[in-house]
């Protein structure tokens, strides 16, 4: 029987910390492959953040734990790193965002893999890549906010803001497993590997190379202007009777729709609203008509009308509307996963991309601490004694 999994028989072990590794992971993972994470034997940082469980498990760690072997191992020990030459002689792929240094004392470095598994793939992420004075840096996701533009543009001239979801992050991991994915291609057709690179400051420049592109071109020097777009309208957040909405219109079709709805035929005629980039020029005098037909309507009438109209509009929701959104319930697209130590199934978000023939799915819940070390090293060879040796001298 030919399996639906597209990744079945490829193995990824998963020395990934934070988002960025762990999540390219977890997206091999959903495809089909056997990922082993690998932990420190007290359990990695960001196993614990934003913890949720009795034992301190975090919601981040429900997320990208998810379809994962646990494994705790201390790479840095001689015995350590004898399991890990014989992880790697089993293994695909490798996903490691650890500074060099770190990488070739753990035996993680390309050429140290590659004399243990010749045609290994070797996915490196890292804060700002090589090559550059920033190589050696460490940074999190909010530094490729800061330094790529996209916190500058957003918030104020007087208050830089930092999107709450680290999009850099989940980019980059979403980048990552694409590069991921073309290096296995390229095996399965010529049998070398490779290392796959990628970094939170490429992702998050790749994010705003259009601003850096008409920053180029024009020097127009464009500030933050809060949510209202500069490029298009209209485009902005809006107060109604009872919370908020967004409002999102680009192209003349659009607009035409919404002159229509507010009782402004004139404006098609004003040279200031002729197109897309006039009208972001003079987008806060869009947003002040929208602002006040807004005020006067619930956000339940303001978004029908819209629907009607055929304008892009949504709720600003809380963490619990979303939770409670018709929409997400009728979808199933987050799953409750039952988890040791919480007192309720974490609603853990499903792939996110959807495939006709050979779908990604979650198949179980993230690894509790180490939950399958003793499994893995006896796939390994290792006996039930030495097993215990390792444990009571902290190799893993």
């Amino acid at each position: 029987m030919t399996s639906n999994k597209v990744l079945e028989g490829i193995r990824v072990l998963d020395f990934g910390r934070y988002i960025a590794g762990p999540f390219c992971a977890s997206l091999l993972a959903d495809l089909g492959a056997e990922v082993i994470r690998i932990e420190k034997v007290k359990g990695s940082e960001d196993r614990f953040l934003s913890p949720i469980s009795e034992q301190g498990d975090g919601a981040l760690f429900m997320q990208v734990g998810r379809n994962k072997l646990g494994m705790t191992l201390n790479p840095m020990k001689p015995k350590g790193q004898e399991i890990v030459r014989k992880l790697v002689a089993s293994a695909d792929v490798v996903i490691a965002n650890l500074p060099p240094d770190t990488l070739k004392a753990m035996g993680l470095d390309y050429e140290s893999l590659r004399a243990v598994r010749p045609d290994i793939i070797l996915t490196l992420i890292s804060a700002f890549g090589s090559g550059g004075p920033y190589s050696n840096r460490v940074g999190f996701d909010g530094l490729g906010q800061a330094m790529s533009g996209a916190m500058y543009m957003s918030g104020t001239p007087e208050q830089p803001v930092k999107s709450y979801a680290p999009f850099v992050d989940f980019g980059t991991a979403s980048l990552s497993a694409y590069g991921t994915m073309a290096a296995l291609f390229e095996r399965q057709k010529t049998g070398r590997g490779q290392v796959v690179e990628a970094s939170l400051f490429n992702t998050a420049l790749t994010y705003t190379n259009g601003i850096a592109i008409e920053q180029d071109a024009l020097a127009i020097n464009r500030t933050a202007t809060l949510n209202r777009s500069q490029t298009s309208a209209p485009a902005d957040t809006f107060r109604t009777k009872d919370g908020w909405v967004l409002v999102q219109s680009v192209g003349g079709p659009l607009f035409e729709r919404w002159v229509s709805l507010m009782g402004e035929p004139h404006w098609l005629e004003d040279p200031r609203f002729r197109d897309d980039i006039s009208r972001g020029d003079h987008g806060e005098i869009i947003s002040e008509r929208l602002a006040r037909w807004c005020a006067e309507r619930s956000s339940a009438q303001v978004l029908t009308e819209m629907e009607e109209a055929r304008l892009p509009a949504g709720p600003v929701m809380s963490p619990q509307d979303v939770l409670d959104d018709p929409h997400v319930a009728a979808t199933g697209i987050l799953h409750r996963l039952d988890y040791p130590g919480l007192s309720k199934a974490a609603p853990v978000m499903g792939p996110p991309v959807s495939l006709s023939l050979t779908p990604p799915s979650i198949r179980h819940r993230a690894p509790t601490l180490g939950e399958h070390t003793d499994q893995l090293l006896t796939e390994l060879g290792y006996s039930e004694q030495e097993i215990q040796t390792l444990r009571s001298e902290r190799v893993v």
